[in-house]
């Protein structure tokens, strides 16, 4: 209970922003002055919190704000994505002060964790924090993952990655605590940590990045499932006359909604001069870029191609949110800033024509406010949340 009450009052300062007073905090948190009183007293010997200040609210005593320690601890965030690793590091308020990416080696594991050690190792250097502050390492990785085990587990386009035990080899590597993720969930966090929406906030979280996930928050917290791969969506079916997919089925989301899906029917359609295939991670990349710039300078047969890939994913995401009856939907990942103009645009007209609660309500649809790096900076705010976020299970007796 002393630990839940703790988190709950690191919490309340963590997402008021500019600081509580132990008055404030108790109004807050519910928690008696008393209890305020002493737990504060210990986490500012512990370094996590420390007085900011005094402030005058009226007759009677000045109170003195409470805020969050930044650089008593740091954690570090890593995207592994096919294409590219993404690295940050935070301080504890979920503050960005160090940044960098690298091209993904190979396919090999090894040669990956190395990269990623040497990596992490430098991006802690050039921030000049001591390494003893950072709490550890997030891992966000493509799904399925083995969470107890903290091991990738086949995924689609990690070809070779078969029970990797990468949270074990890095931690080995690195010498510093890892946890290890989902990308699609580690983004959820990252959204959570970011934002300021309500307590009880629900929504999906549609990650677009070289595959395609979701993630599912409710009552302000993300829904892993019961084996932390909720969100494993690539053969969903969404077009039923579309490409064969290699689970046998025709048009699933994994052949018709992901950047590569998107890239292979621009090429059919002649938006491309050249008979190059988009094949290689690099050039996916570039003919992604191509196809969203030249559907914004008006192309129309670029911008047919992105308005049915908006339609098909519509299809997507109508099933998920009819299903789980969510307040909002929100897109994110390393290929969403250059969709969004379109699907922000194509994506709300037709999920009201689908959304099975339009009589009584409009569902909100919005781009992640992290940015392109929000898969690593929830890897880190999943580390950062550990320590800093109350859980309800926390208080369940283990028998």
């Amino acid at each position: 209970m002393g630990d839940f009450n703790q988190s709950v009052i690191l919490e309340a300062i963590r997402r008021s922003g500019e600081g509580l007073s132990r008055i404030e905090l108790a109004d807050a948190t519910g928690l008696s002055a008393q209890t305020v009183t002493n737990i504060t007293r210990r986490l500012i010997e512990d370094g996590l919190i420390a007085e900011a200040g005094r402030i005058i609210n009226g007759p009677g005593k000045p109170r003195i704000t409470l805020r969050l320690n930044a650089e008593s601890h740091f954690s570090v965030g890593v995207h592994l994505d096919p294409a590219v690793m993404t690295f940050v590091l935070l301080d504890l308020t979920g503050r960005v002060v160090g940044r960098m990416t690298k091209r993904t080696p190979d396919k090999d594991p090894r040669s990956i964790v190395d990269a990623m050690a040497r990596t992490i190792d430098e991006l802690i250097q050039e921030a000049g924090i001591d390494r003893a502050l950072v709490a550890g390492v997030g891992i966000a990785a493509p799904g399925p993952l083995d969470a107890e085990m903290g091991t990738v587990i086949d995924p689609p386009k990690l070809l070779g990655w078969h029970r990797v035990p990468l949270r074990s080899v890095l931690e080995e590597a690195t010498g510093l605590p890892v946890m290890l993720e989902k990308d699609t969930t580690a983004a959820a966090v990252g959204e959570l940590w970011t934002g300021h929406g309500p307590a009880d906030d629900s929504f999906v979280f549609v990650y677009l990045g070289t595959g395609i996930g979701a993630a599912l928050v409710r009552g302000g917290e993300v829904v892993g499932g019961s084996s932390r791969n909720f969100g494993e969506i690539g053969h969903i079916i969404v077009d039923t006359e579309g490409p064969s997919c290699s689970c046998g089925a025709r048009g699933c989301v994994e052949v018709v909604c992901t950047p590569q899906a998107i890239v292979e029917q621009a090429e059919r359609a002649g938006v491309f001069r050249d008979d190059r295939e988009g094949t290689d991670v690099e050039t996916l990349d570039e003919r992604f870029t191509q196809l969203c710039e030249r559907a914004a300078a008006g192309d129309v047969t670029a911008l047919h191609v992105l308005r049915e890939a908006a339609r098909r994913l519509s299809v997507l995401i109508a099933a998920l949110t009819n299903v789980l009856d969510v307040d909002r939907v929100v897109l994110g990942g390393p290929f969403w800033a250059r969709l969004s103009e379109v699907y922000l645009r194509e994506l709300p007209v037709q999920l009201e024509r689908r959304s099975a609660t339009r009589a009584i309500r409009s569902l909100p649809v919005a781009g992640t406010i992290v940015g392109d790096d929000v898969g690593a900076v929830g890897a880190a705010c999943v580390v950062l949340d550990s320590v800093l976020t109350p859980r309800a299970s926390d208080l369940l007796l283990e028998e």
